[in-house]
């Protein structure tokens, strides 16, 4: 049996469109993460996907950043633990909280229903224990902070699978494992 090895595309190999966007992601964060360089052997997917990714949401930064971290601790989805573990210390998480969101709990009432309903929709896909759905919108949330969730579930579980397939190297420190 073959395996396919997935290289990273260099700014290069990608279209035109594609290497303004590694500029721009070269100036905004030092360097083109490797996942997303990989997004970019499609001419016209990595301007979708990010336009997607960073389209105004009701979830806050610390919110998103909680789904992003336990959506990638259930699709097992080493690059995304290691960059949201990242992301997540840089918007206000301790390591110990960061290390109870991976394990599908939070201290805070409202987050800690957040990240159960987040962990239970990527683990069901989509088919939610109604008490953790109640458990949800009794902590304040609204219908439309769920389609948000879900939105934000789907972007986070579209890179998921593209790691676990093309396992790029991962240019984050490494998460530890649980």
């Amino acid at each position: 049996m073959t395996t396919t090895t997935f290289s990273v595309p260099i700014r290069e190999q990608v279209s035109e469109n594609n290497q303004a966007i590694f500029d721009n992601l070269q100036k905004a964060l030092g360097f083109v993460p490797n996942l997303y360089a990989t997004i970019g052997y499609s001419k016209n997917g990595l301007e979708r996907f990010l336009a997607y990714q960073n389209a105004k949401t009701t979830l806050s930064n610390k919110e998103k950043e909680a789904v992003n971290l336990i959506v990638s601790q259930v699709n097992n989805c080493v690059y995304c633990q290691s960059a949201h573990l990242v992301l997540g210390k840089m918007n206000g998480f301790t390591d110990e909280q960061l290390t109870d969101i991976r394990k599908g709990k939070a201290a805070d009432a409202k987050l800690n229903a957040l990240v159960q309903l987040a962990a239970e929709i990527t683990k069901t896909r989509g088919e939610a224990n109604s008490d953790l759905v109640d458990a949800f919108f009794a902590q304040g949330y609204t219908n439309e902070n769920l389609v948000d969730l879900i939105l934000l579930i789907s972007d986070k579980t579209a890179m998921n699978y593209l790691h676990n397939l093309t396992k790029v190297p991962v240019d984050f420190p490494l998460a530890p494992t649980l």
